[in-house]
């Protein structure tokens, strides 16, 4: 691992790994979450209601040439390559490492578990490749003291930022640096450089009954709370993430180089976000992929401190880790979909990949009539597969509420409606809003699917019941925020 042909075996390994993660992007079915974001491609805008807009802007080009799983997932394949041959080449050519030590680098950030399988597109695609950017730009900057390279850094964290609101840690992380030093003219460097993305944000959300501040500081925390679970699951996903290379910066903590200007940029890239995911950790579950963007940093790091004494031992675990995922998931796409039918989550596997046959079943009853769903998962599916608009009916969740901004539901008044389902319908959900209603049952895989046929939509109805109860509970906008427009209030609500 550490003779004249690492870089040969650090090129073997990248190729392997990029041919898997093609295949596997190739062989699974599309999920929800990433049909959601198609959906983004498709209509390209200044933002969404969930996130900001990078991973719309990211697929749109894409999903022009085709909607082939593996040609939209290809961002997703390619970042962590991308990521590791920049770790690698910043190794080299700015810290004058060997190259045995920045082709072991760059392999464990080829072999962090998630990089492995992890080929899904999603807002965390653009982040990781923005955020590890400007990490290197700013180590760049401070290494060299150079105003030209924190604002490139700026840049790069605005584009970040416009990927997802988390960049913010990594923006923290910079100000906590220029802190320690004392002179916050690099940080005054990277905010001139971020300022114009932040801005074009600010005024889509002006504009959008700032939907992405709800969603993302309000709507979506109803699950917060004191818990002694959560700190766990958070010690438990940093150790499945990176438990050898957190080892060795714990127990040799003094060699992390804090006396050096551009070692010290790095330390905190990964430092004050992880510990600012601690701190909410006891409030807040942290998810596994909130945690990539600042792997980079870790992994420059410990090449830093303490070169291929860690690297080695490191890079050998993440290797065998690597090969038992591979396995796993050779076993599992080798076995029939039948092997899963008594587990739970049968429902959630067989949908996503029978999709189409679920709409060629349900044919006959959409000719004249929308077709929706109850909820944003199935809608995406279905939207994706069909190429056509699919609302959600009823109250939805939290999550995932751009159809609020792409249904305008008095266009359907009148009208009627199939709404597929996975589980029996509440005749309640469905009967106030109709002139009359009929379900009709689907077999698909083994289980049953659901299609409530409501004839006559009751816009009105909806509006008293439904609308008024989305708008309490997921568009109270504090009365210090000032409303440019509000797409929701226009529609249904204008006084």
């Amino acid at each position: 691992m550490t003779g004249p042909g690492s870089s040969g075996r650090f090129y073997l390994a990248l190729a392997a790994l990029v041919a898997f993660r093609l295949w596997l992007a190739a062989a699974a079915p599309v999920t929800s979450d990433e049909a959601y974001f198609i959906l983004w491609g498709r209509a390209p805008g200044l933002g969404y209601y969930d996130h900001p807009p990078m991973v719309g802007w990211l697929l749109a080009p894409l999903a022009a040439i085709s909607e082939s799983a593996w040609l939209l997932r290809l961002p997703a394949v390619l970042a962590p390559a991308l990521v590791a041959l920049g770790v690698r080449a910043a190794l080299g050519r700015w810290f004058a490492r060997d190259e045995a030590t920045a082709s072991l680098a760059g392999l464990a950030v080829l072999l962090v578990p998630m990089n492995v399988w992890n080929v899904l597109i999603t807002t965390d695609t653009p982040l990781v490749l923005f955020s590890t950017a400007s990490t290197l730009a700013f180590v760049r900057g401070a290494q060299r003291g150079s105003s030209g390279w924190f604002i490139a850094a700026g840049v790069l964290l605005g584009l970040a930022f416009l990927s997802k609101y988390f960049a913010v840690l990594l923006g923290f992380a910079f100000f906590v640096y220029c802190l320690t030093r004392g002179d916050l003219k690099p940080f005054f460097l990277v905010f001139l450089g971020a300022l114009p993305f932040a801005l074009v944000n600010l005024y889509w959300n002006y504009e959008a009954c700032w939907c992405n501040v709800m969603f993302n500081a309000v709507n979506r925390h109803d699950d917060a709370g004191l818990s002694l679970r959560t700190p766990l699951l958070y010690a438990a996903s940093l150790a499945y993430l990176a438990a050898p290379l957190l080892w060795y910066a714990w127990r040799e903590h003094r060699r992390l180089g804090w006396d050096d200007p551009a070692r010290r940029a790095l330390l905190l890239a990964w430092l004050v976000p992880l510990a600012v995911f601690a701190a909410l950790s006891p409030l807040k579950r942290i998810g596994l992929h909130w945690l990539l963007s600042f792997l980079p940093a870790l992994v420059l790091s410990i090449a830093l401190a303490h070169e291929r004494r860690a690297l080695v031992p490191s890079v050998r675990f993440f290797a065998a880790f690597a090969a038992l995922h591979v396995l796993a998931i050779a076993i599992a796409a080798a076995l029939p979909l039948e092997a899963w039918k008594s587990s739970r989550l049968y429902a959630r596997l067989v949908f996503p990949g029978r999709v189409a046959e679920l709409l060629a079943a349900a044919g006959p009853e959409l000719a004249g009539r929308t077709l929706a769903a109850d909820s944003y998962a199935s809608a995406a599916l279905l939207a994706y597969h069909a190429r056509r608009p699919v609302p959600v009916f009823g109250r939805g969740t939290s999550h995932a509420r751009q159809d609020d901004i792409a249904t305008d539901w008095r266009a359907h008044a009148g009208g009627d409606l199939v709404i597929l389902r996975r589980t029996p319908p509440p005749p309640q959900d469905y009967a106030p809003y109709f002139r009359e209603i009929e379900v009709r049952q689907i077999a698909l895989g083994g289980g049953t699917y659901h299609a409530v046929l409501g004839r006559g939509f009751d816009y009105e109805a909806y509006r008293a019941r439904v609308l008024t109860e989305v708008r309490d509970r997921y568009y109270r906008i504090p009365r210090w925020l000032p409303v440019g427009r509000c797409y929701f209030f226009e529609r249904y609500f204008p006084a």
